[in-house]
């Protein structure tokens, strides 16, 4: 057979060997430098090493040499990575449009869709981009979110058997993820559901301290099998996270490995996933859900978190002013059926069909008429001043202008202590310097550098926030994970004033301020 080395290079990014993939690219440029094949990549293995600058330097080298559209599509995918998702969607959309059937640009509109809990056309792209590429194992990756259960039991177990590209955190995830599927296989019990009658409630929220003089943050009284906790009401976290003693306290038994991580220097930490047999929230009652519990001895030093993501199909209202939290029902979609509510499951583990599931995972009744597959965000009138979010899992991102550059994407997170600026966002607009008596803590421990950045007007919303000194640090970690770029955090120092909804199956929420409320 003649030599291939274009492709020896895609056989070795695929198997996750970058460096040689790199220097198989580098060899085809020295004989064919306008190679759109080459150039493209080069941009995917800086990106998949999350050598990000040099990911844009190679993309900007590359247009400027040709502008063809599989390099234009590499491209996109370094502005998605840069949090530019507007700019990338527009770069895939054009070249679609001039009748390039590229199925890495389906991919990455399949991503901008599902952010924007777009779901129907986010699936229909993922599947052109199969279709297109079966063998490419970044477009494989999401394409298996519509699958079964007992094909994704077995898609992950031929992947694990075989080559991949997964680095080692990805690798342990997929070990973990393929554990507790087929650990809720085994049990056969019924997916996470709500068995008591009533469709809203409204909970009172519980102080939590710093010390007797300082707020911590706001959390509920959750009873876990009959045994009452009070943990930390966090939009940034995933599900109900709890330490070791509560869930011993409570019968919760491990059922599957897991890996939990967040702010902070010190990567993942150990933990594992149970099942409780029963979970009340104020007038809610759900059963049979996942709980990660944490090995050490706490979880960001709370007892453990409640992610608000759990409540993602309901209209939820932070009204922190009042300290209440009230769920509702959701707008009806135009002739919606009645919907089976439940408490969310982070990841879907049925092995109901994906066709007839609907946009948040959740298997229907089975006298329920099912819609056709997954929906596309629904803003009902009364929504319309909503703003418009990113949803990457339980991560909910706002757009936020911070001076008088483009927007950027901040995480809504009540878990935070205050507002906080990556370095590099921050140097945009103002002046950095580093603190060594600051001290940032996060589920991940504690966070070697920390700066401080001079005054920033922050814009989200419809509301406006000076803040004088403002924390900073690198969030890099954090966005790798996501695949966008997250430049800061909505913290809760600022949050606590406010009164908030969150609409998580539309990726909508609405910040209000009442200054009757608060009297400094």
């Amino acid at each position: 057979m003649p030599p291939n080395p274009l492709g020896e290079a895609v056989a070795l990014y695929r198997r996750g060997d970058f460096d040689g993939a790199l220097a198989k690219y580098h060899e085809i440029l020295q004989q064919k430098p306008n190679s759109p094949d080459a150039h493209a990549g080069i941009i995917r293995v800086y990106l998949k090493e999350k050598k990000v600058d040099e990911a844009a330097r190679a993309a900007d080298q590359a247009l400027a040499i040709n502008d063809a559209p599989r390099i234009r599509v590499a491209h996109a995918e370094v502005l998605f990575r840069q949090g530019r998702i507007e700019d990338a969607e527009r770069e895939w959309v054009n070249v679609l449009n001039s009748g390039h059937l590229e199925a890495r640009a389906y991919l990455g509109l399949s991503q901008v869709r599902h952010a924007i809990a777009m779901y129907k056309s986010a699936q229909t792209f993922i599947k052109k981009a199969h279709e297109l590429d079966p063998n490419d194992p970044d477009i494989s990756e999401h394409w298996v979110g519509t699958l079964t259960r007992s094909e994704r039991i077995k898609y992950l177990e031929d992947k694990l058997a075989g080559e991949n590209n997964w680095d080692a955190d990805e690798r342990m995830g997929a070990k973990n993820y393929l554990e507790y599927l087929k650990e809720r296989a085994k049990r056969k019990q019924s997916s996470c559901r709500l068995v008591s009658k009533v469709t809203a409630t409204e909970t009172p929220l519980v102080r939590l301290l710093l010390d007797p003089q300082h707020l911590r943050g706001f959390g509920l009284s959750v009873e876990l099998n009959g045994h009452k906790s009070s943990l930390l009401l966090d939009t940034g976290a995933s599900g109900i996270t709890v330490k070791r003693a509560i869930a011993e306290k409570a019968g919760i038994s491990k059922i599957s490995a897991s890996k939990i991580g967040g702010v902070g220097d010190k990567g993942w930490k150990d933990a594992h996933i149970g099942i409780a047999d029963s979970i009340k929230i104020g007038g809610l009652e759900f059963q049979n859900c996942p709980v990660e519990v944490i090995e050490g001895r706490s979880v960001a030093d709370e007892d453990g978190l409640v992610g608000t993501d759990i409540f993602d199909d309901f209209l939820i209202d932070l009204d922190f002013p009042d300290e209440k939290l009230k769920l509702s029902e959701l707008p009806k979609r135009p002739g919606e059926p009645e919907r089976k509510l439940a408490l969310k499951d982070d990841e879907d583990d049925s092995d109901e069909n994906p066709e007839t599931r609907t946009d948040s995972g959740t298997p229907d009744a089975k006298n329920t008429p099912a819609p056709p597959g997954p929906q596309d965000r629904y803003i009902a009138p009364e929504m319309q001043s909503y703003t418009r979010m990113y949803r990457f899992g339980h991560d909910l991102l706002v757009p936020t202008q911070i001076g008088n550059v483009p927007h950027k994407l901040f995480l809504l997170d009540t878990g935070a202590f205050s507002n906080a600026i990556s370095p590099a966002a921050a140097r945009e607009v103002t002046k950095v310097g580093l603190d060594p008596d600051m001290q940032v803590k996060g589920v991940s421990g504690t966070v070697k550098k920390v700066y401080t950045a001079n005054k920033a007007v922050f814009q989200f919303g419809h509301l406006r926030q000076e803040n004088q000194d403002i924390t900073a640090f690198d969030t890099s970690s954090l966005s790798d994970h996501t695949g966008t770029e997250i430049s800061g955090f909505l913290g809760f120092t600022m949050l606590r004033l406010l009164d908030i909804k969150i609409d998580y199956r539309d990726a909508l929420v609405d910040f209000s301020y009442d200054p009757k409320h608060w009297h400094f």
